[in-house]
């Protein structure tokens, strides 16, 4: 029989949860044709995690959690019950559940990645879930003003474009888990998410840049739909090509995964409140960077504009589906 199909998405927020909430179809143990592996971004310094993290010393549980719930068996009682989040009560009021429940497994075990490891047992999810790093890290970034902005709260509300990102401390190493993981991928997916604080990050963790661009995998950028206030500002798909290899080095990618479906003018007007437009596919840019380009509507129009789960993961499908090819013909060409 054909082992299924390894995929390794690395990136953080609800555009990572999306594509692995998409990707589940292809996971379930009747008909299991893709094994999933889930790397994410561990700055999160906001809301329920920030607070979490500050009082316990652990690592930020929001962004893994909505990546356990998305890769759950089921949309039943018990990824609801991971998501409940608190209206009120003293000290109780903005936590989620399933954060204090992996906050608590932390305290119990003395380790966040073994917390995680369980939470996943409970909700029976299809594939594997690691942090970036074990590492309590801060992110930094320096503005095109020149000024230092520290944690990634106060970054993603800096009026001033984002020139550097980096991790605090420097030192912080990948898991062994998620190297392996990436050695052995067929595709390695960035994005999609907030790209100096869901993706980038991820590229800073010492040794993971250097792991993906070794690994066989094709590697494939899925590109924002929109700018992002404050962050990614009149940014085309190349520009956020580019900020990634500002970061981790030119040629990490081999393919940008984009939408060329219109937004509904409702929806544009919404955002135009905010000064936001879609992101500009400017495809020579694309192609002058060495990229092949796939594109289609990858558009799912709600109250928000958000990448459709389902038609992120078809394309994911046949990028892995690629990739093997790729990794078998490689193996075949070094064996001769």
């Amino acid at each position: 029989m054909t082992p299924p199909l390894s995929i390794v998405s690395i990136g953080g927020g609800t555009g990572l949860s999306a594509l692995l909430m998409g990707l589940k179809k292809y996971a379930q143990p009747d008909r299991r044709v893709i094994d999933i592996t889930a790397v994410v971004t561990v700055t999160d310094d906001g809301g329920s995690s920030g607070r979490l993290r500050r009082e316990f010393e652990i690592l930020p549980p929001g962004d893994i959690r909505n990546c356990m719930v998305a890769l759950s068996e089921d949309e039943g009682l018990l990824s609801r019950l991971f998501q409940y989040r608190f209206q009120n009560g003293h000290g109780l009021k903005g936590h989620s559940f399933g954060n204090l429940f992996l906050t608590a497994l932390t305290r119990v075990s003395g380790d966040f990645h073994e917390a995680v490891k369980v939470s996943s047992e409970v909700l029976r999810i299809a594939g594997n879930i690691y942090p970036a790093t074990a590492k309590n890290i801060v992110l930094e970034a320096t503005l095109e003003n020149g000024r230092r902005v520290t944690g990634e709260t106060r970054i993603t509300a800096s009026r001033s474009p984002i020139s550097r990102i980096r991790l605090r401390p420097g030192k912080c190493l990948p898991l062994p888990e998620a190297l392996k993981a990436i050695a052995d991928a067929d595709l390695i997916t960035l994005g999609p998410g907030s790209l100096f604080t869901s993706v980038i990050p991820n590229l800073l963790v010492e040794g993971m840049a250097k792991a993906i661009r070794k690994s066989p995998a094709l590697k494939a950028y899925f590109v924002n739909l929109m700018w992002q206030p404050c962050e990614t500002m009149g940014f085309s798909a190349a520009d956020h090509i580019r900020a990634i290899y500002n970061h981790a080095g030119k040629g990490l990618l081999d393919y940008a995964v984009v939408n060329q479906a219109p937004v509904r003018p409702a929806l544009l007007k919404k955002y135009a409140r905010q000064q936001v437009k879609p992101v500009e596919v400017d495809m020579d840019a694309l192609l002058d960077l060495g990229l092949q380009v796939v594109s289609g509507n990858l558009l799912q129009q709600g109250a928000t504009v958000r990448h459709d789960p389902d038609v992120v993961a078809d394309f994911a499908f046949q990028l892995a589906y690629q990739g093997r090819r790729r990794r078998l013909k490689k193996a075949f060409e070094h064996s001769s």
